[in-house]
């Protein structure tokens, strides 16, 4: 058995000169890469197939090979594999190990292929089984949602703009509102397993290859959808890794969103929401203190992914076609993406598991600042057949009332009323009550009761 000549790097019989030893040491991505090492001996066992079918290689040579890849994957399943730096990156790390085992005809393996195409295709194919988890996840906090949901049909809150009081709502609906928003971030994932799907293995360094190879075999045998149309955009493309990055940016946002409105209604301001000891940390000082710190955690990741997302962004900007150095940082930037939006939606949901309703307070404040006061001009424009304008004008005058003499709307007197406006009647005490409000919003998509009922009867057909 032969072995590499003083463990040099492929390209030394062109190089003569011993590499820059700072730039072996930052040059090297093999620190990062290595975690495709499944990935690249998947993707080398199926091209060193079609080449052995295409009669390019010998039954003999792909036995080698195999026994050769097999036997590396145990190594380094079982931590007995060596990384080093001068190999530069996981596929020339297991080349080169691949020639230790077996000999020359390790050279036979990279025959039709260039790592340009090696890659690119290890790296979809890690993206589509990570996205594959992301959906998952996100599945399943929505999956929470819907069980928060439908134990608060008929909590009564303040829906609010600008912070203020707004008008009532079932909490259910509020919470439903989140369905929909990580609905969104599903649909991004799945648009992008599309993308995804074309297989870039045999483009070879950016022209392809005069080896008679068979890439709709190395499709079909990786799960790809087809094979991509045009070599030279194939070893150059990272809009799959900017897609992913800025989807998981965009899920990372809500996220955010989402921990931003809980630390608000768990502050003592609003005492809308209490924590389990489970999710809530304290004060070095304050004896006193319980701190949501995992919801300021979630907050505070979206700038990592912002900051990824540009950082990705900036590197491709100024790369003409075809493959560059440059484009060796998109796995950190994706691994670390990955890896925080992996994290966040699992503590998001087990935020969500952790959270208790203060429903008492919810419905106090939905009592306070006229929630009802559109649902009195809705009224008057119904009854009375006066425009909107008018009848917002003439609502803006009993708040007014209210205020300067210290009533809510449930403490006011029809004789009050008509004193305002003489034609208005009795029955307008009924608009004032909170449950009638929210029922009464029966516009789909609204929070009336029979609405958001429909809505958990869908979202469960939906999610089962």
């Amino acid at each position: 058995m032969t072995k590499n000549k003083n463990n040099q790097s492929v390209w030394s019989s062109r190089i003569k000169k011993n590499k820059s030893t700072l730039f072996e040491k930052i040059g090297s991505s093999i620190n990062i890469d290595k975690r495709l090492y499944k990935e690249d001996i998947n993707c080398s066992l199926t091209h060193v197939d079609m080449l052995f079918r295409q009669k390019i290689i010998s039954f003999k040579v792909k036995n080698k090979i195999f026994f050769g890849l097999n036997k590396i994957k145990n190594e380094i399943t079982k931590k007995k594999f060596i990384f080093k730096n001068r190999d530069e990156d996981i596929h020339m790390s297991i080349e080169r190990r691949l020639h230790e085992i077996i000999g020359d005809d390790a050279g036979f393996i990279h025959s039709g292929r260039s790592r340009n195409d090696q890659v690119v295709t290890d790296l979809k194919v890690w993206m589509k089984e990570s996205t594959n988890q992301i959906i998952s996840y996100l599945r399943s906090n929505q999956k929470t949602i819907l069980q928060l949901s439908e134990k608060n049909i008929y909590t009564i809150m303040p829906g609010f703009t600008h912070l203020k009081n707004a008008q009532p709502i079932s909490l259910c609906h509020y919470l439903l509102a989140y369905i929909e928003i990580f609905e969104r971030d599903k649909k991004r994932f799945e648009y992008n397993l599309k993308n995804l799907n074309e297989n870039p293995l045999g483009v070879a360094a950016l022209s392809g290859t005069s080896f008679n190879i068979d890439r709709n075999y190395t499709t079909k045998k990786l799960n790809f959808s087809k094979p991509t149309n045009n070599s030279i955009d194939t070893v150059s493309d990272r809009d799959f890794v900017v897609d992913f990055i800025y989807a998981s940016s965009m899920c990372s946002m809500h996220i955010s969103r989402l921990s931003e409105e809980l630390i608000i209604w768990n502050s003592d301001g609003f005492k809308l929401v209490k924590l389990n000891d489970r999710i809530v940390t304290g004060s070095s000082i304050m004896p006193q203190k319980k701190n949501p710190d995992p919801l300021e955690y979630l907050r505070g990741q979206t700038g990592i992914f912002y900051g990824n997302l540009v950082s990705m962004l900036t590197i491709l900007k100024g790369l003409p076609l075809s493959y560059f150095k440059d484009l060796q940082d998109d796995k950190k930037l994706i691994f670390e993406t990955f890896d925080n939006l992996k994290n966040c939606l699992l503590l998001t949901n087990e935020v969500l598991k952790n959270i208790i309703f203060n429903k008492k307070n919810m419905l106090e404040l939905a009592e306070k600042g006229f929630l009802t006061a559109t649902d009195l001009a809705d009224y008057i424009v119904k009854k009375h057949n006066y425009p909107f304008r008018k009848s917002y004008n003439l609502t803006a005058k009993i708040v007014n009332f209210c205020e300067k003499n210290n009533k809510s709307f449930k403490d006011l007197k029809i004789n009050e009323i008509k004193k305002i406006d003489s034609q208005l009647e009795n029955d307008i005490l009924k608009v004032f009550d909170l449950n009638n409000s929210i029922s009464s919003k029966k516009s789909f998509g609204g929070t009336s009761f029979d609405n958001i009922k429909k809505m958990i009867k869908k979202y469960k057909k939906e999610l089962r």
